[in-house]
């Protein structure tokens, strides 16, 4: 089983066949721009140039959206939000309070609430990132980024690879998800951890990074 298919169910994101496509996730980071111009626009209206959105969704007037960007049905994007562009938001999602994304895909239902920063990265079904969380992109040092997978490192030849969220994970209040961090579906991240690698599925990382799974 690839990693696409152990972090993320069919049918939550109009970007489903297309990130199944790639043997690594991080590989997909470099094209959602083409993917947003080129895919069907099916029951989404364009609101400015190369912005789609759905019906019922909700932009507050204080929001800021840069192309290009697809927003789909039923999404909040709530007062003071920042989308940088190259940006794939989900059915029923949330972008909460002054939180930033850029070149993401955030599938349906995923919340980030508060104080967010989402950047090269992919938020599975119902991912939900508790205030001030942020995904981390780029390593202190500056070198490309390495993965630590289940299957050993991972060398993703990029300067900017954020976090994969699977489906329903939980990530905690003000905790940092280092570069190339895999947190697998239902796992729980407490607050103020700092995640570097993966934390398998129906697990909790605790702060001092002890790791159990879930009763």
């Amino acid at each position: 089983m690839s990693l696409f298919e152990s972090l993320f169910s069919p049918g939550h994101s109009i970007a489903w066949s297309f990130l199944s496509q790639y043997p690594h996730l991080f590989d997909a980071l470099s094209s959602i721009h083409s993917f947003i111009l080129s895919c069907p626009k099916d029951g989404l209206r364009e609101i400015a140039e190369n912005i789609w959105v759905g019906d019922d969704a909700v932009i507050a007037p204080t929001a800021l959206i840069n192309a290009p960007c697809i927003i789909g049905e039923g999404t909040e994007i709530r007062h003071g939000a920042f989308i940088r562009g190259n940006a794939v938001i989900g059915k029923y999602a949330v972008i909460g309070n002054s939180v930033e994304v850029k070149n993401a895909i955030i599938s349906d239902e995923a919340e980030v609430p508060h104080f967010n920063y989402v950047g090269d990265s992919i938020l599975g079904y119902k991912a939900h990132m508790g205030a001030g969380a942020i995904t981390s992109n780029v390593r202190s040092d500056r070198k490309a980024v390495v993965m630590h997978l289940p299957e050993g490192d991972v060398f993703t030849g990029r300067m900017k690879v954020g976090a994969f969220i699977g489906d329903r994970a939980e990530i905690g209040c003000n905790t940092v998800l280092n570069p190339g961090s895999v947190i697998f579906p239902d796992a729980s991240v407490y607050p103020l951890s700092s995640v570097r690698g993966f934390v398998p599925a129906s697990c909790i990382c605790k702060a001092d990074g002890t790791v159990v799974s879930k009763r």
